[in-house]
């Protein structure tokens, strides 16, 4: 039966007196882009206990807080160094998971200097290094959605000048670098995360920061909107198996469930003995605020608060359906309230919330 990853033979060839294929395992080692983030940082240590070794690219100036501990190489570096190629020498597969999310206007040059030029890089350096095969993450936000609100799967594509906002158009261009890669015989598959959630949401992301604007109290109303959420650790053990079983040149959604913001709060509510609002906000009232703050007031010398591509963002609710990964791939659906729990848990206790009590 034909594997779907065709450098396996070569280790199996290696080790064709072994019947262990665990020491096969042990001697692949993992290359990773964005260890330190989010969803790295979790996909690292689930590479770990899945049997592999594993080498991050750190940039000088990271933060290693989500790496403390772990038995990894680290090696320092850019998504667009020139001699990227001989820091990834000696690995055998490479995810690519480092990206820049921004999602003000002011970034624009910033996203596609790291998401598609580094991108376009990291491949290149896979591709002389001898990479056997690389898992690029990509996102949902490349797919896009339709204006209709209906649920959409990896057939869809949003046209382009559609996608709003420079960091999504960053993404769409660099999963196109991928799919020109793959097109010319590089062994590449794409994952496009929805919205993950849970442990290790260091910065932390957009999701991660309602979780925490909810702790703190300071979320009096919301927006009529939706998201597809995912616990983290499954989009990290999807990246494993997207390596292991994913079709060349595919994509595949990693995520769960579809819920709207509403929901969202009901149940983080529920977590937390906390109340949950209970009034929405017309998307008129912050579309002003957010113009105001980047069109106006960042020219005064004050910090934005809210970007305004965000709110356009949030028009529409962004559903997915991940059953392709679920059938090809057996992508993981853990329950969304205890990666909700998980999440709450985590930034009490690492003090993102100031006079809250530990959580065991």
């Amino acid at each position: 039966m034909k594997r779907p990853w065709d450098w396996v033979k070569n280790f199996e060839d290696t080790f064709i007196n072994s019947k262990n294929i665990n020491l096969i395992v042990m001697k692949i080692k993992a290359f990773v882009t964005g260890g330190t983030g989010f969803i790295g940082a979790n996909l690292v240590r689930s590479l770990l206990n899945s049997g592999y070794s594993v080498r991050a690219l750190v940039r000088p100036n990271s933060s290693l807080n989500n790496l403390q501990n772990l038995d990894i190489e680290i090696v320092k570096g850019d998504l667009n160094d020139s001699d990227l190629c001989q820091k990834i020498q000696g690995c055998q597969v490479l995810f690519h998971v480092a990206a820049r999310y921004s999602l003000w206007q002011a970034d624009k040059d910033l996203l596609y200097q790291n998401n598609v030029l580094g991108t376009r890089n990291v491949l290149t350096a896979a591709k002389i290094a001898g990479i056997q095969r690389v898992v690029y993450t990509s996102s949902v936000a490349a797919i896009g959605v339709k204006t209709s609100g209906e649920i959409v799967d990896e057939t869809y594509q949003s046209p382009v000048e559609k996608l709003i906002g420079a960091y999504k158009k960053s993404k769409f261009w660099a999963e196109q670098e991928a799919v020109k890669a793959a097109a010319t015989g590089q062994d590449i598959v794409i994952v496009n995360p929805s919205t993950p959630i849970g442990p290790m949401d260091i910065k932390p992301t957009p999701t991660g920061d309602i979780i925490l604007r909810f702790l703190r109290g300071k979320m009096p109303a919301y927006v009529n909107t939706g998201l597809n959420l995912i616990d983290v650790r499954d989009v990290a053990r999807g990246h494993i198996l997207a390596l292991e079983k994913g079709k060349k040149g595919d994509r595949y959604i990693l995520g769960n469930q579809n819920l709207t913001l509403k929901n969202i709060l009901e149940e983080l509510a529920d977590i937390t003995s906390k109340t949950a609002p209970k009034n929405t906000v017309p998307l008129w009232l912050p579309l002003t605020v957010a113009w105001v703050d980047e069109y106006i007031l960042t020219k005064l010398g004050k910090p934005p608060s809210i970007p305004l591509d965000g709110v356009r963002m949030s028009a529409q609710p962004m559903f997915y359906n991940s059953a392709k990964a679920i059938t090809e791939l057996g992508l993981p659906q853990s329950n969304i309230r205890k990666a909700l729990e998980d999440a709450v848990e985590w930034f009490i206790n690492h003090n993102y919330v100031k006079n809250s009590p530990k959580m065991s």
